[in-house]
This record gives C-alpha cells, structure tokens and sequence, in this order.
C-alpha cells in the first residue's frame, strides 16, 4: 500500500530532521575528540620540556657540586702538605747549616795540621774554636711512619647509590591523581569542590589554585586537607581558570596539575552599605569592623542581593564582648531607627546564639557565635499566595540557620512578597568582624 504524498513529504522532512540531528551529534563528538587529541599532544609536549629542563637543571647542579667538593678537597691537600712541610723546611735549614759548620771545620783543622812555624799557634786556634761546637749534638729527623702520607679515600658505593636515585626519579603520570568535580557560583566567589580519581593514591594536603583568564600566572587559594574551598573576590562575568594537586602521604613534592577548569559568578557580590559610623569597611566592601564609635544602630547591606534558594553565609572574624541586642541576619527591607534586627519582618541570630523571628526569640537556639564561626541562612519560598491562617502574615518562607554544626529550621511569615531580602548586623561593642558571601 502506498502512502499518501503528504504522509512521505512528512517522513521525508522528519528523517532529514534527524539526519541533520545525527550530523551535529557527530559534530559535536568530533569537536571532543579534537579537544582530546589536543590535550594529549600540548601535555605531552610540555611534559618533554619540564623533564629536558628538570634533567638539565639537575646536571648542571650535580656538576657544581661535584667541583665545589673537589675544590674541598684539594685545599684539603694543599693546607696539609703546607703544615707538615714546614718542619721538615726548618730541620733541613738546621742541617745544612750544620753541614757548612762542619766543613769549615775540618778545613781549618786540615790547615792547622799542615801549618809550619805556627803551628802550635792554630792547632791551639782550631782546638779552641771546636771546643765551642757540639759536634756530637745531631738534629732529630722524623721517621717515614711518623710524617704524614697523603691518600684520598673515595667510597665507589656512592656511585650505586645516586645510580639507584637517578633510576627511581621522577615519574610520567598519564592522569593527575585529583580533579577538580564541581564550580558553584557564588556572590563575589565560586565554591570549588575536588576528589581523587586515583584510588591507589593517598592524598595528604591540596593545593588549590586560580587565575583570571586573562592572567599568565596562577596564585594559591588553598592549602589543606579539605576537598571544598570558595575562592572569594571573584568579579562577577569574568572567566577564571582553576586547578587543583595533591600531595601523596609522607610525600614532599605535590602531583600534577588537574585539568584546568573555567568558571565565572554571574551573582552580584554582597556588600555592606558604606557611611555607617560605627562600621570601618574593607575595600571589596564584604568585610565590616564594628570600631569605636559611639553611634549604634543596624548595618545593612547596600542593596536586597540575597536571593530565595542561595545560601548566605556570614564568617567571624574577630569577636568583641558580646551583647544580647547584637544580631546577624536577613530582612525584608531596611528600616532605620531600630538597634537591632531583632524586630518585625527580619530573622536573626544573637551572638549568644538566641534565634529570633520577626522580634520573637524562639525556644531553639544555637551555639554562641565565636571567632571562625559561620552562620549560614537557606531560605525557600514554601508560599506564593495568601495563607489562610491568623498567624499575621500572607507569605511563608522556610529558614534554615545553621552554626557550629548545629542548625534551626522555621517558617517565616512576612506581610508582602520579596523577590530579594537584605541581611544586616548590629554589634554594640567594637571588636566585631564579620565577612559575608
């Protein structure tokens, strides 16, 4: 049975359709393959050049050395043969002197032999002028075992053990031992997550580190044993490449490089208001100093950029004494006058970690905030409408605080919807430092 035309222009169009699908696939899969190949050539090709460079250095030091001991060595010989010749030079003097002593002697006496009418006169002469010279007084001349006789003692083992050294140094890894898993964006930084993919490898520390794409040199982010670390001051649309290596248990020298990885925040970082008097703010504007200013009120953020859905996070960096008004937080809007957040339409944690919500202290409570301690807010959006409850509120959002290991969960009734929330802090002594991301 033939099908109807219309039925076969349909088929038609729908197999070139899938034709034309399969073609980018194929594309798509070429493309991966290129960018493999090209990983491959441009690692191995710079491997070649660290491990000509590594070999070269290591050649041209072990020479240096070698000629630093050998320049030892030979003033080594040199003082010797200087210390102990000395001597053996004044003994000789002494000798020849005596030597010129007695010839002088015996010519004299020779004379005074053969002499004729005066001769009693010099034999009583010569007689007299020897009997002031010890000729029986001889200088002592050191024995052979008893003058030093100069060796160099040269270990021929050595040579097995650089030998073995040299045969077991360095190494040519197919793949580093960790990868970098996951980049979360953040405001103003990007959580950076790795792990092992080498289960024979032991990892000690690691070794985080970053740069804009447009940089040539990458800086250290961190260092430790933790396999998570957000990298702050990231500028939000900027592309930055970032790599992580290990260092093997009980291992001095750290593993190569993973394969580099791009990211970039699109979220707006966050940022304290500036002019606060009692507030002295670092120059990225996400750290604030409670100083010792009189003044007492909250600090705000300069603009509602926390977002339902993200999680805030807020780091003590220094603490000062604590007060039962001081508090950390997120509110629905700015509102000027109050001395703490600890008021209607706002959450919050004390520093004796009490919670309050919209000015009630809830019976829950977290540990007391210390220096290091981070608080983090997670808050959801449970209700878009209108509740159908007396409880004062027409939008319900679910707030997770967590601190110190612990954590509180609540709802939140606020009067209006937000689409953003501020967050804010008041302290009342000075000393407090807080960071937020």
């Amino acid at each position: 049975m033939e099908l109807e035309p219309e039925l076969l222009l349909q088929e038609a169009r729908e197999n070139v359709e899938a034709a034309q699908s399969y073609r980018r696939e194929l594309g798509q899969r070429l493309q991966g393959l290129r960018e493999a190949r090209r990983q491959i050539k441009e690692s191995a090709s710079q491997t070649r050049d660290v491990l000509k460079q590594h070999f070269n250095d290591l050649k041209g030091t072990l020479e240096k050395l070698l000629d630093e001991r050998l320049v030892t060595l030979l003033q080594e010989v040199d003082t010797i043969e200087q210390e102990t010749i000395k001597p053996l030079d004044d003994c000789q003097k002494l000798i020849e002197h005596g030597v010129n002593t007695a010839e002088d002697l015996v010519r004299e006496g020779e004379i005074a032999i053969l002499g004729g009418g005066e001769q009693n006169e010099k034999l009583w002469s010569f007689t007299k002028k020897a009997s002031h010279i010890q000729l029986d007084s001889l200088p002592e001349v050191p024995l052979l075992v008893d003058v030093p006789c100069l060796s160099a003692q040269l270990d021929d083992s050595i040579l097995n053990i650089v030998k073995d050294h040299i045969f077991n140094h360095g190494m040519v890894a197919s793949r580093p031992p960790v990868q970098i898993e996951e980049l979360i964006e953040k405001p103003g930084g990007i959580i950076v997550r790795w792990c092992k993919v080498d289960d024979d490898f032991t990892a000690q520390d690691y070794r985080l580190q970053f740069r804009k794409c447009s940089s040539n040199h990458f800086e250290d982010a961190y260092v430790g044993s933790e396999t998570e670390f957000i990298v702050l001051h990231i500028d939000p649309n900027v592309d930055y490449q970032f790599r992580v290596c290990a260092r093997g248990d009980g291992r001095q020298e750290w593993s190569p490089w993973s394969v580099p990885q791009i990211g970039h925040s699109t979220l707006v970082p966050h940022e304290w208001t500036t002019g606060f008097e009692g507030y002295s703010l670092s120059s990225r504007r996400n750290i604030a100093l409670r100083n010792d200013s009189e003044w007492s009120g909250v600090l705000y953020s300069n603009a509602p950029t926390y977002f339902c859905g993200q999680t805030l996070t807020f780091r003590i960096e220094t603490v000062g004494q604590p007060d039962r008004r001081d508090s950390i937080g997120v509110c629905a809007e700015k509102q000027n006058g109050y001395d703490s957040l600890q008021r209607d339409q706002a959450v919050c944690i004390g520093t004796n970690g009490a919670v309050f919500v919209n000015g009630k202290e809830m019976t829950n409570q977290l540990p007391a905030v210390t220096s290091g301690s981070t608080v983090t807010f997670d808050i959801e959006a449970v209700t878009l409408g209108a509740t159908n409850n007396n409880e004062g509120g027409n939008f319900k959002l679910r707030v997770t605080i967590s601190s110190n290991n612990r954590e509180v969960v609540f709802d939140w009734l606020l009067e209006q919807s937000c689409g953003s929330l501020y967050f804010g802090c008041s302290f009342f002594y000075p000393g407090w430092k807080v960071l937020v991301f």
